[in-house]
């Protein structure tokens, strides 16, 4: 597998951003490795909150909500999906699968061996986050979902989810903080725009972002249907605490909250909440809020 490498350099002096880096290699089924980038902030001694981002974003996202969750005495894990932030991108389309992605995912929770695991999950962070659940929920104590689905490609996404999918195969050039930026209901600043640019010096860094859009299922016979109908099988028995926090400005998924209030037994007498003026990406128009309500619901479900 042919990867690419953002430098360092793209990186540097980030507005709001001061991480230090960790790496680690992860590999999947088929044997392909590459170097996955995470944050690690927080008490090292303390349960982990895993904050999963998603498409076209990278843990630059959640850069609002780290400092109140560190505060409030947690650990956090954010890593960058592969072909996304810090993370090695693969250079072939073809390279990038639903399977591959919960592979290497999975690899980096065996590899830190997180356990008692607070997941909040967004976009393809619940995409893949879910199934993680799904294979492992012993090592998961909660999970917080917000604006993201597990969907298995037997009902219809939705006119706003196809024309996103139709766009994001057309445009000549895949504007990513554009993207970012229809997603929210707050204005981005110049600094903030390139940030989200900065993993992507030009094109070639973004067959992922490209290839996301495809992956989900939207057909009953997409790879990743059954795995999917598996997982549901795993959630609909999940007892654990489970919330939503949905935004009230997300076309694409709303209505998921009320999905999964349904099906997941541990939603049942959690204090679900709707973000008021947040889009998709509410981690940027709403980070605060999402990160007191977070904190909130682990303290109201100590273990």
């Amino acid at each position: 597998m042919k990867k690419l490498r953002t430098p360092d350099s793209c990186f540097a002096n980030l507005a709001d951003y001061d991480f230090d880096p960790h790496y680690l290699m992860v590999d999947d089924a088929e044997g392909s490795q590459l170097r996955v980038h995470y944050l690690d902030q927080g008490p090292k001694d303390a349960d982990p909150i895993l904050l999963l981002h998603g498409e076209p974003s990278w843990c630059y996202l959640y850069r609002k909500m780290i400092p109140l969750l560190t505060a409030a005495g947690h650990r956090i894990i954010a890593p960058d999906l592969p072909g996304f932030g810090r993370s090695d991108k693969p250079a072939s389309r073809t390279d990038y699968t639903y399977q591959r992605h919960v592979d290497w995912m999975q690899s980096l929770v065996d590899q830190l061996d997180l356990n008692n695991i607070t997941l909040f999950c967004q976009d393809w962070g619940g995409l893949i986050g879910l199934r993680l659940v799904a294979a492992n929920p012993e090592r998961f104590a909660r999970v917080a979902a917000s604006n993201t689905m597990l969907p298995t490609g037997d009902h219809d996404p939705g006119e706003s989810f196809r024309q996103w999918q139709q766009f994001s195969q057309k445009t000549v050039e895949f504007n990513v903080s554009g993207t970012i930026k229809s997603g929210t209901t707050t204005e981005l600043s110049p600094a903030t725009i390139d940030a989200y640019n900065a993993p992507f010096p030009d094109e070639s860094y973004k067959e992922g972002a490209r290839q996301f859009p495809l992956l989900v299922p939207i057909t009953p016979d997409d790879p990743a249907s059954e795995p999917n109908r598996a997982a549901w099988k795993e959630l609909s028995k999940f007892t654990k605490p489970f919330i939503t926090l949905f935004s009230d400005s997300d076309p694409i998924t709303a209505g998921g909250d009320r999905v999964m209030q349904k099906l997941i037994p541990g939603t049942k007498a959690q204090n679900h909440s709707t973000i008021i003026n947040a889009g998709h990406f509410l981690q940027e128009d709403q980070g605060k809020k999402v990160a007191e309500l977070l904190v909130q619901f682990i303290a109201d479900n100590p273990k």
